[in-house]
């Protein structure tokens, strides 16, 4: 199942971009027409409903770095995920340790002390003491496939023989099913790495990672590791919810987060640091997670970064300005006057954090954060375009303070950066955070605002010329970081979509946008509707993303309002014509929500087009359907459809639709 979807999501997304008769010419744009943002469509990556750790972050083993901590979650401690297991009946104990660990930002680690192995001779194999690891909701393996595993030992004593097992459980008091094996040999007194490959031989949706000590004596574990070779591109990452994001093909990716950013505030302890991500990953920093879980790090700004080059995405980086996020400490917008805020006297280590991110991501190798990036293998600089500064802080006077510090220094010092700020949360006239976060923009010349605004599904059906009254003059221009309606119907895609044609009308003042949440772990919800759905064998792609990828897939850079129009149509159909002169292409979008097929215009003389063109339609038999676990009625479909210079198309009910033409 989850091959198929994946494969379906690559085979639309190639139907969308590069139908086999077309190919690249870059054309001149005809007169009429508005120079728009070719960056419109983009995604927002936030760790939140499980979409790193036991999502895109292709890791298997949950809490290999025994760093889970009651203060992440009632409950929980180093041992979380693990039990402990005595095949043979074999006798020790676990001592959970943090003297001389491998890296004071990893200290907890575990201690396997073994007492006494008892070998019974139809049991031989299976003597030993040690610990068990069931994954995030299982290991799903597949027959074949290869699975690299690492851990870190330290042994005490004589040399240790150390059996890994990945199996299948059978039940309370039996031995799990072996599906493969390798065994270790441990002899060093310091911490050192030891690998092995692992091969699966059938599938297994729920398999369990076991490590058995056979030996008596001690011996000190971290940082286990389970990692299928097969990731996207090779570089960590879950390869088919990759792959549903390549789909969309975004133009840039806003990281990481979100509320994740600036924490919970009681000292910021849990405020996210990007130098604590890149380094080894036995030397990253985990912290606690905004939505209640414990964060890794392995997924990382390097793999970040890594990610936005590997899908040619501008990575856009989000840095806290000194303040905690309102939401935390008494609830959304319970302390206007009373934040978690940094002294000033401390805002030099914040202003830091932004001009080495720089540095580390554009600065050559001589460079101190550019040696580190390139250290890390990557010695090329990203080419970092874009910097944020807050996440939807409410805008008081303590935030005002600290955002300005911050960017007036990396203005000075980095002048073409283009520095993104927000203008609060609720992002609409007349809320003192946007109308602060407006005023500061326009007093600083912040380049981009990030608007934020999650609204029932009529609020986009009846707001769709919001920014045509934007003015045209601003420097600022506007970017909708965060927006989604608030269910996961085919309804809330199409006005979406109708919302999205009006974005594309004004993208000369909406430069970005990016829906949110970008994923969601079925079982570990904190925020719905979400982008993509998953378990640990599917990816459940909602009616609102094949949308974002109608959208995402024709990005022009010219937009004409007169050449598609529906007749006597009314806020439930909407059109749009976009042109791309790099590629030569022209994309007509044309959505009709109502109950009724309605007839639209085209007029295309003012273009040189062939006889035929391809059409995608996504609809479905009624505004309440919706793709879930248990049913996927909705996806686009493609077909040819013939052209003449002034032609009439009828919109089926309940549609989105994009005219794709080639043109000279």
């Amino acid at each position: 199942m989850r091959l198929r979807n994946t494969l379906q999501a690559v085979a639309l997304a190639a139907a969308l971009v590069a139908p086999s008769t077309m190919t690249a010419q870059k054309v001149k744009a005809p007169a009429g027409g508005k120079q728009i943002s070719k960056e419109l469509i983009g995604i927002f990556f936030e760790d939140i409903s499980y979409s790193a750790d036991g999502g895109l972050y292709a890791e298997l083993v949950e809490n290999g770095s025994f760093e889970f901590s009651p203060a992440e979650r009632d409950g929980w401690g180093p041992g979380t995920s693990w039990k402990q297991i005595r095949p043979g009946h074999s006798l020790g104990t676990l001592q959970v340790r943090m003297d001389n660990p491998i890296h004071p930002n990893n200290p907890t680690y575990m201690r396997l002390h073994t007492e006494r192995v008892k070998e019974y001779y139809d049991y031989a194999g299976w003597k030993g003491f040690g610990l068990e690891n069931g994954g995030f909701d299982g290991i799903s393996v597949k027959a074949g496939a290869k699975y690299d595993f690492s851990v870190f030992f330290r042994n005490f004593g004589d040399a240790k023989q150390v059996r890994v097992v990945l199996g299948q459980s059978q039940g309370w008091g039996k031995d799990p099913k072996v599906l493969a094996e390798t065994t270790l040999n441990v002899g060093d007194k310091s911490w050192k790495k030891y690998e092995a490959v692992l091969t699966a031989s059938e599938d297994c949706a729920n398999a369990i990672l076991q490590i058995l000590v056979l030996n008596q004596g001690d011996l000190d574990v971290d940082m286990v590791s389970l990692m299928p070779e097969d990731t996207y591109k090779g570089h960590g990452l879950r390869k088919d919810l990759a792959e549903a994001l390549e789909g969309l093909q975004p133009k840039f990716m806003r990281f990481p987060g979100g509320c994740v950013v600036h924490g919970g505030g009681d000292g910021f302890w849990d405020t996210y640091r990007w130098k604590t991500t890149i380094g080894p990953k036995e030397q990253r920093r985990g912290i606690k997670n905004t939505w209640g879980y414990h964060q890794s790090m392995g997924l990382g700004y390097y793999e970040y970064f890594q990610f936005c080059e590997d899908l040619g995405m501008e990575p856009l980086p989000i840095l806290p300005c000194g303040v905690s996020c309102q939401g935390t400490n008494g609830g959304w917008g319970m302390r206007t006057q009373a934040q978690d805020v940094v002294p000033m006297s401390e805002m030099d280590e914040w202003v830091d954090e932004a001009l080495d991110l720089i540095e580390w991501a554009n600065g050559d190798v001589n460079t101190k954060w550019g040696k580190k990036r390139a250290e890390a293998g990557h010695p090329k600089p990203f080419n970092l375009k874009y910097l944020g500064l807050g996440n939807e802080e409410k805008i008081t006077k303590e935030f005002e303070e600290r955002f300005k510090y911050i960017y007036d220094r990396v203005r000075a010092k980095y002048p073409d950066i283009v520095i993104v700020g927000t203008a609060g949360p609720g992002s609409h006239k007349g809320n003192p955070d946007f109308d602060n976060g407006w005023r500061i923009a326009e007093e600083t010349g912040v380049d981009v605002l990030d608007e934020h605004y999650y609204e029932p599904r009529d609020y986009f059906l009846n707001n769709q010329q919001n920014y045509d009254n934007y003015p045209r003059d601003r420097k600022t221009k506007v970017y909708l970081g965060e927006y989604a309606a608030k269910d996961k119907k085919l309804a809330d895609a199409l006005y979406e979509g109708l919302y999205l044609l009006g974005i594309e009308r004004n993208g000369d003042v909406v430069t970005m946008t990016s829906y949110a949440p970008l994923f969601c772990k079925k079982g570990h919800e904190s925020w719905n509707p979400d982008l993509i759905y998953f378990d640990n064998q599917r990816v459940i792609l909602t009616c609102s993303y094949y949308v974002q990828q109608m959208f995402g897939t024709t990005a022009g850079d010219y937009y004409y309002g007169d050449v598609a129009k529906f007749e006597g149509g009314d806020k439930y159909q909407g059109t749009s014509a976009v042109l791309n002169t790099e590629k030569g292409e022209l994309y007509i979008k044309l959505i009709n929500a109502a109950a009724e097929a309605k007839d639209a215009t085209i007029d295309l003389s003012k273009f040189k087009i062939p006889a035929q063109a391809s059409l995608t339609t996504l609809s479905g038999a009624s505004l309440d359907v919706e793709n879930n676990y248990d049913a996927q009625p909705v996806a686009p479909q493609t077909k040819g459809i013939k052209l003449s210079k002034k032609m009439t198309f009828k919109a089926e009910p309940y549609s989105a639709n994009v005219i794709r033409i080639k043109v000279k």
